[in-house]
């Protein structure tokens, strides 16, 4: 079976496309394996360009050393090849823990950059905990203001290309819009897939 051409979409927020079709790599129960590894690759032959991970998935680590094994043996030529979407979890959406919650993530995926951060779900959780379902005592209201911040101090460091957001209501986006200096490049709703915002 050969290669795909998947349309993509411009994210005006910044300079980069998504591509409309990616592969999610969240898996019941959480755990990164070999077996996530090879179906990334096998993906990546395929013609998929996009992969979704996020900190709570395990996956970033699997998706990362495909992305080394297939940059090495020539299934993709370049890292610009790839659109990568990774997830702030709830217990690291405190302003002072999302840059080096980001940056564990990169050093996880062994990139310099990813194309997308989003923030997973509109709660804060007690910091240290990366646990799903969140247990109900470890729930805290989310800062959206300086959570924001936090995320557009990612982008402007380089360390993602875009930011937005996933499973966020209409007021809860607005809440973000009203002090946002970078507006939300996407909304990834569970139901519908990701949404662009532009």
């Amino acid at each position: 079976m050969g290669s795909i051409s998947i349309p993509d979409v411009p994210l005006k927020s910044s300079n980069r496309r998504m591509p409309v079709v990616g592969l999610g790599t969240a898996a019941s129960p959480f755990s990164g394996s070999e077996t996530t590894k090879l179906a990334i690759l096998e993906a990546m032959k395929l013609g998929y360009r996009h992969f979704d991970t996020a900190t709570l998935y395990q996956t970033e680590q699997p998706l990362g050393d495909a992305i080394a094994e297939a940059l090495s043996t020539g299934i993709i030529k370049s890292r610009d090849e790839l659109f990568i979407a990774s997830k702030l979890w709830c217990s690291d959406a405190h302003r002072e823990l999302v840059v080096p919650a980001l940056q564990k993530s990169l050093e996880n995926l062994q990139l310099e950059y990813i194309d997308l951060y989003v923030i997973h779900w509109p709660v804060s959780s007690k910091p240290g905990s990366y646990e799903f379902p969140i247990k109900k005592e470890d729930f805290l209201p989310m800062d959206f203001k300086s959570v924001w911040e936090a995320m557009e101090e990612c982008q402007n460091l380089g360390y993602t290309k875009a930011i937005g957001v996933s499973n966020f209501s209409c007021k809860k986006l607005g809440d973000i819009l009203a002090t946002a200096k970078i507006p939300p490049a996407a909304n990834q709703v569970r139901t519908l897939g990701w949404r662009n915002l532009t």
